[in-house]
């Protein structure tokens, strides 16, 4: 939900081991894995330091680097709620152990993963954002809603498209094909320096329904970040969840506090004011988030691509077509 992403764990240092002696053995890689994983998030750390390589504790510190480290996952992203797939890798010696997870606190996945060198020893570990996009059986499918941009005018793609690099939010499952919607001019968001909402070109412009159907929930009342400020306990702000009544929910949020006009269980078209943009929830600056998915339901549906129709998209005519990040787009 983040236009930027500023949640950064600390990186635990990998040594080089281009030279470590070639050893493969999957079923033990698999197992010292999942032990060092658990024992990191029940604190028990000291198995973990005694396991690693000189090199590594050298580098690292165990209370101003491994201690550290752990209290920060805990406050930032909370415990483990999902281990979305693991993987075995042996590269010149180095054998890896990655899974992919999902975290209390956090809408994102991410990446956990242990290196070992010839003798089983730790020489490497991290835990950070996931850098690879969520595996998807909707690659192919196409919208059933008849869907519009949930805005008139002109508008920029700042995060949009199906991969890591055009949108950050293809490595979670709900969010598989979100978007985060901007104005810019002369290549800024903004007037000033940035620091008062009022500042931001789309801050305070109508926000609407990209297609017909049942308001399933509308919030507001939740109040509005200073730019470059979070509320990550409250992820989609003041928010509304449509219902088009064939599988498919339009997630749209962040608006401006005081101005969501739909209602829950009121049935809207099309084109229909839902509120203004805004900056509340796990927001760093005024924006649209959009998203369409499976389920009415937070973080437990599966993200599906979301073709809209009749916009323009650099100056150019698409009758229908998901927009991608750094397009300027045009709604008549």
């Amino acid at each position: 939900m983040r236009l930027i992403q500023t949640l950064g764990l600390l990186l635990l240092l990998s040594l080089d081991l281009r030279y470590a002696e070639a050893q493969s053995d999957s079923a033990a890689t698999l197992v010292l894995g999942r032990r060092y994983t658990q024992l990191f998030y029940a604190d028990t750390l000291d198995p973990i330091w005694a396991a690693m390589t000189p090199e590594m504790q050298k580098v690292l510190g165990k209370e101003a680097g491994l201690e550290a480290f752990r209290t920060q996952v805990t406050e930032e992203i909370g415990p483990e709620v999902k281990v979305i797939r693991e993987k075995l890798t042996d590269t010149l010696g180095v054998r890896l152990y990655t899974r992919i997870a999902v975290f209390e606190r956090s809408t994102a996945s991410f990446t956990v993963q242990w290196s070992f060198d010839s003798a089983s020893r730790v020489a490497g570990f991290f835990i950070r954002p996931a850098r690879e996009e969520a595996p998807s059986k909707y690659l192919s499918y196409q919208t059933k809603t008849d869907l519009r941009l949930p805005f008139r005018g002109d508008w920029y793609v700042f995060w949009g498209g199906r991969t890591i690099p055009e949108n950050y939010h293809a490595f979670t499952t709900d969010q598989r094909f979100a978007y985060d919607l901007v104005i810019r001019r002369d290549g800024s968001t903004h007037t000033g320096d940035g620091l008062e909402n009022k500042e931001y070109f789309c801050f305070g412009q109508p926000v609407l329904a990209p297609g017909a159907g049942s308001v399933v929930e509308a919030v507001d009342g939740i109040p509005d970040n200073r730019p470059s400020n979070m509320n990550q306990t409250q992820a989609l702000g003041n928010h509304v969840i449509i219902d088009h009544g064939n599988g498919e929910y339009s997630f749209i949020a962040h608006f401006k506090n005081g101005t969501v006009l739909a209602k829950q269980g009121q049935r809207v078209g099309q084109g229909d004011q839902l509120g203004e943009c805004g900056n509340s929830g796990n927001s760093s600056e005024p924006h649209v988030h959009y998203h369409l998915q499976t389920t009415a339901i937070f973080g437990k549906g599966e993200g599906l691509p979301a073709q809209f129709q009749r916009y323009y998209a650099d100056g150019n005519w698409v009758e229908r077509g998901e927009p991608t990040r750094g397009q300027n787009l045009r709604v008549p």
